[in-house]
């Protein structure tokens, strides 16, 4: 064996074998993975290798197949058995929020997708990796007075050292004003309290910094003049800023961004005197911190629910990154 194959192979023992649950498209995955660019700044490539990952959507599959590899499994969480995931030393998952959302009614517990961390729990306790982040909407930290976060800690705590925190997407160099609950533990026999990742912006990334520069876009991006006039009647009240300012960052955005409505509070462009426009497949990427060759499998609809469901990658690498160095002991 040559001098560089051995290298090769020492990298290989040393890397962090990671398993992602609910993986989506991979945006957690990208940014626990490392070795991307975004917005002119590299994401390091950490000592980590992704060796399973798993999601009940097909087109997401598809695209997660076409970034990563085929260590990824479409199916149910519910329908794998924890021996058919491989041992590794830690396991991530933004377990579905979509019962945790302001969006879903914040049904919580009472919806079958929100008992789902609950076979995130059974993969620890079956195969005890050394750590693990999951990550879910704000709203969860306020659900009936924070007694389903309780919940939620208390499933994950058996074996664990566990703590969260509310991150702010935007503090991380993310030009979004995306707020999200992070869980982290840290097996107990390791007695490592971990630490949250500071925040590293020195000013918040503005939404401009992401547009396409062209001066006009297919049609199919712009709202009609119908939609327009239906604004104009609406209750200003129920107006929450739907009109971005291009010097901040961008509000949240979410899956079903393709079915914006000017009526509604999702984020959308004023282009000129009362012309709007929803962004484009690739902006919306952008504003998650998706780097341009990351690529969508599937149409406009599609590449929407992904990048709206995804972990924006640059805020999952500093997580990652923070926990890696303290299991490593630096």
């Amino acid at each position: 064996m040559n001098q560089k194959n051995k290298k090769r192979n020492n990298r290989q023992k040393k890397a962090i074998r990671i398993v992602s649950l609910f993986s989506g498209c991979g945006g957690s995955d990208l940014g626990v993975q490392g070795g991307f660019a975004f917005l002119g700044k590299r994401y390091g490539k950490l000592s980590t290798e992704i060796i399973f990952a798993n999601d009940n959507d097909l087109a997401s599959t598809e695209t997660y197949r076409a970034n990563f590899g085929d260590h990824v499994v479409h199916k149910s969480i519910t329908k794998i058995i924890s021996s058919e995931i491989p041992n590794h030393d830690i396991l991530i998952g933004g377990f579905p929020c979509q019962a945790f959302s302001i969006v879903g009614q914040r049904n919580g517990l009472n919806d079958p997708r929100g008992l789902l961390f609950e076979e995130m729990a059974r993969i620890l306790k079956d195969k005890s990796p050394k750590a693990f982040i999951a990550e879910n909407v704000k709203g969860l930290a306020n659900i009936k007075k924070g007694k389903v976060l309780k919940l939620i800690i208390k499933e994950f705590s058996i074996g664990y050292d566990v703590k969260y925190k509310v991150l702010h997407s935007a503090d991380f160099d993310v030009p979004q004003k995306r707020e999200r609950v992070f869980i982290v533990g840290i097996r107990k026999d390791l007695r490592i309290k971990f630490a949250f990742p500071k925040p590293v912006a020195k000013q918040w990334v503005p939404l401009k910094k992401v547009l396409l520069k062209k001066r006009e876009f297919d049609k199919k991006y712009y709202f009609s003049q119908k939609a327009v006039e239906g604004l104009k009647k609406s209750n200003k009240a129920f107006d929450k800023g739907r009109a971005q300012n291009i010097e901040e960052p961008c509000n949240t955005i979410s899956a079903h961004l393709a079915k914006v409505s000017l009526n509604g509070t999702d984020p959308v462009l004023l282009i000129g005197h009362e012309k709007y426009r929803r962004f484009t497949p690739l902006e919306a990427a952008r504003i998650q911190s998706f780097p341009d060759n990351f690529k969508f499998v599937g149409g406009d609809l599609e590449a929407y629910k992904q990048i709206g469901n995804a972990i924006p990658p640059v805020l999952m690498w500093h997580v990652a990154k923070a926990l890696i160095k303290q299991l490593q002991g630096k």
